[in-house]
């Protein structure tokens, strides 16, 4: 095993991989071992009680957090006429149609949420293996596909985050940046938490919320009690 880093020696100090904390000893822990030399991104994994390969037991969704990513988030949108014109009004970055497809096919995605009209999504469709790979394919589910095209691209555009359960039973999401305040992290986390309890299968047993981990980029995972959660839901 090669030598640890002091930086991660120092993080490492006191550390207990086990143990479990409250929300706000979460965050506090999570700001104190984001050290690195950039601004931390702070990330959560859920793991839930569901089975994600059967239908019936899929959770996804989207919501908005109250402080944002602390980034600037680039927006796709796939509409054409007066949508076309109320996406740029809006504050899209790309719009487009087909000559939007035709570019992602050669390779080009700089972007990081993608939105369409639904008359639009037979065209999507032929790309969605390269979209749905890299979790970029507009869906219903998510808001995604709307003629509501202003207050989406609003949203996406405030910190709007989508998830979804993997193959593992895991749901991992962005909450911010380092830098933010161990209270709006908090607040990003609480509102993310409340859309995945909602968003809870009818068909799921037993435990729902089985383990939460914070951590920032170059950081430690730093455990939250699940029941911290269920009791407040």
């Amino acid at each position: 095993m090669g030598k640890i880093p002091k930086r991660l020696r120092t993080v490492l100090e006191g550390y207990d991989p086990q143990k479990l904390h409250s929300i706000e000893e979460a965050f506090a822990s999570v700001k104190e071992t984001a050290t690195a030399k950039f601004d931390e991104t702070v990330d959560v994994a859920v793991k839930l009680g569901v089975n994600p390969k059967h239908a019936d037991q899929m959770v996804r969704g989207a919501v908005v957090l109250p402080h944002g990513l602390g980034k600037t988030i680039r927006v796709l949108v796939f509409a054409t006429g007066e949508k076309e014109k109320e996406a740029l009004e809006a504050g899209a970055d790309h719009v487009g149609a087909e000559d939007l497809i035709e570019k992602i096919k050669e390779g080009w995605l700089d972007f990081d949420t993608a939105i369409a009209i639904p008359p639009m999504m037979a065209k999507v469709g032929k790309i969605g293996r390269i979209l749905g790979t890299r979790g970029l394919m507009p869906n219903p589910k998510t808001g995604t596909v709307t003629m509501d095209i202003e207050n989406a691209v609003k949203q996406a555009k405030a910190g709007k985050v989508q998830y979804r359960v993997e193959k593992a039973g895991i749901i991992h999401a962005p909450l911010g940046k380092a830098s933010f305040d161990a209270d709006k992290l908090a607040a990003n986390f609480e509102a993310l938490m409340e859309a995945i309890v909602k968003a809870r299968p009818a068909v799921a047993k037993g435990v729902y919320l089985k383990g939460i981990t914070v951590s920032s980029t170059m950081g430690v995972g730093v455990k939250i009690d699940p029941q911290v959660i269920s009791e407040k839901k």
